[in-house]
């Protein structure tokens, strides 16, 4: 059985490998485009519920555009709705934002007016390099903010923890709001590790199962939430009881969770 969250498939247009499996009026290749707002919401219908999030230069494959809105699918596989405006042709992205967040000024000087604010994980084109900015497709940035993709991160935790205090938002993948899969999902791809967006999949393609006692980078998960240990006894996890990411000890957080009726920890996994 396929899960729809993860087929290009919508009846009218399916993706070309898809022939044989699903029906659908049209099979097509599909269209490598990029996205061009720092965030933008990748909807389960046009203009319907967030399922999860793109950021800015984030590639996907198009399958259909319609009425303003283009069916696509995205590098983690989820498949969904953006509005065809925010989009353009394929770039070829040189730096992530490596901070929370930063600006693109209209010239290497930070008096100069600032374009556009990007948060972390955003990926942009260097074009030429300043003493202290880099001159990139949204302006200059600060070198200091950016980092070469070929220069990952390489603990998630410490991603992780670069998001304390991000507002909780559900179906969020960014430092302007997140939630829990969203924040282990940055964690891995800052780190170049390729990571489902849900945590159900998460549970069930990222690591291996341990027992005894956590250890930092060891991600716990129950029913519909997970969290990243930062040590031995204290987890972070975007969540709705703080309404943002939070630091918790792990103990008080299965209590908790437990309480509310979302049942035990159903797996702790390690990288």
């Amino acid at each position: 059985m396929t899960d729809p969250r993860l087929t290009p498939a919508n009846g009218r247009v399916a993706a070309m490998h898809l022939a044989g499996q699903v029906e659908a009026d049209t099979f097509v290749a599909g269209a490598l485009r990029s996205i061009t707002q720092p965030v933008t919401d990748l909807c389960a219908e046009p203009a319907g519920r967030r399922e999860r999030q793109l950021l800015l230069g984030a590639q996907v494959s198009v399958f259909e555009n319609r009425d303003g809105w283009s069916f696509l699918q995205a590098a983690d596989g989820y498949v969904g709705y953006v509005p065809s405006a925010d989009l353009a042709d394929p770039t070829n992205p040189t730096h992530f934002v490596a901070t929370p967040a930063t600006h693109a000024y209209a010239d290497d000087d930070m008096k100069s007016p600032d374009l556009v604010a990007l948060p972390f994980l955003c990926h942009v084109t260097a074009l030429d390099e300043r003493r202290k900015f880099f001159e990139t497709d949204q302006g200059y940035i600060p070198k200091k903010h950016l980092r070469p993709l070929d220069r990952p991160f390489t603990d998630p935790a410490t991603v992780a923890q670069l998001h304390y205090g991000v507002p909780y938002l559900w179906g969020g993948n960014s430092t302007r709001g997140i939630d829990c899969s969203g924040l282990i999902s940055a964690s891995m791809s800052a780190c170049g590790i390729s990571c489902p967006g849900d945590s159900d999949l998460q549970c069930a393609e990222l690591g291996h199962d341990v027992t005894g006692e956590p250890q930092r980078g060891d991600m716990i998960f129950w029913k519909g939430h997970v969290g990243i240990m930062v040590d031995v006894e204290t987890l972070i996890h975007a969540n709705a009881h703080h309404m943002a990411t939070a630091y918790e000890p792990i103990d008080q957080a299965t209590l908790r969770i437990e309480a509310q009726g979302d049942g035990p920890v159903t797996a702790r996994k390690r990288l």
